[in-house]
């Protein structure tokens, strides 16, 4: 079996959903977890502020992630801390200077971080291990810094193409209940074969 570990495209923590779970008025537990010092994990603090679509690619990626021994599963792409895994806690602070970066190509504050931990992992990981991207190829945020290190490794979900993010959600819980996988190719022929056919932003 293939080694397969699964890197998640972040969620929005600066939108309205990040304002309700940081708002001090807030009673529900993820909202009074995330306010205490040791804050609450990353992948329920992004489940909550993307809803269906990191629900659905959290869940895919721990159903189907074959790690080599030793190494991560799953690692979420963060605004501002590079790459961690969905357990580790996340503060109300936290939350708030993620929200200050901007992911993109020129921001240093989001690709420094990133480029240093994919560079780690890469030097970590059998050379055969597949790293799939879960999130939007339609623009470079991603796919440039991870491409740069991962190269050909670097694959992502052929059924991704031409869907929505609350499609591809519901698409990744389909999976999981079915305990069927998706079919990954080089992320770069699939760029190549049309980006601005490519939905979603996350």
């Amino acid at each position: 079996m293939t080694a397969r570990v699964f890197l998640l495209s972040p969620a929005m923590c600066g939108g309205e959903r990040a304002q309700m779970v940081m708002s001090p008025r807030a009673t529900f537990p993820l909202a009074q977890q995330l306010r205490t010092e040791a804050g609450a994990p990353l992948g329920d603090v992004f489940s909550f502020l993307s809803g269906l679509y990191f629900r659905g690619k959290l869940a895919y990626a721990r159903a189907f992630a074959v790690p080599p021994p030793g190494a991560p599963g799953v690692l979420v792409i963060t605004p501002d801390a590079g790459l961690r895994p969905p357990e580790v806690p996340l503060t109300a602070a936290g939350l708030r200077a993620a929200a200050r970066v901007d992911i993109g190509v020129d921001s240093r504050r989001y690709r420094q971080p990133l480029e240093r931990d994919a560079r780690a992992l890469a030097a970590a990981l059998p050379p055969e291990t597949e790293i799939v991207l879960l999130g939007s190829i339609a623009t470079d945020k991603y796919l440039l810094p991870l491409g740069a290190v991962f190269g050909e490794r670097l694959t992502y979900p052929l059924d991704f193409a031409g869907r929505g993010d609350m499609s591809r959600g519901a698409l990744l819980l389909r999976c999981v209940a079915a305990g069927s996988e998706l079919t990954y190719a080089p992320a770069s022929t699939v760029v190549r074969r049309g980006r601005a056919g490519v939905a979603g932003s996350g």
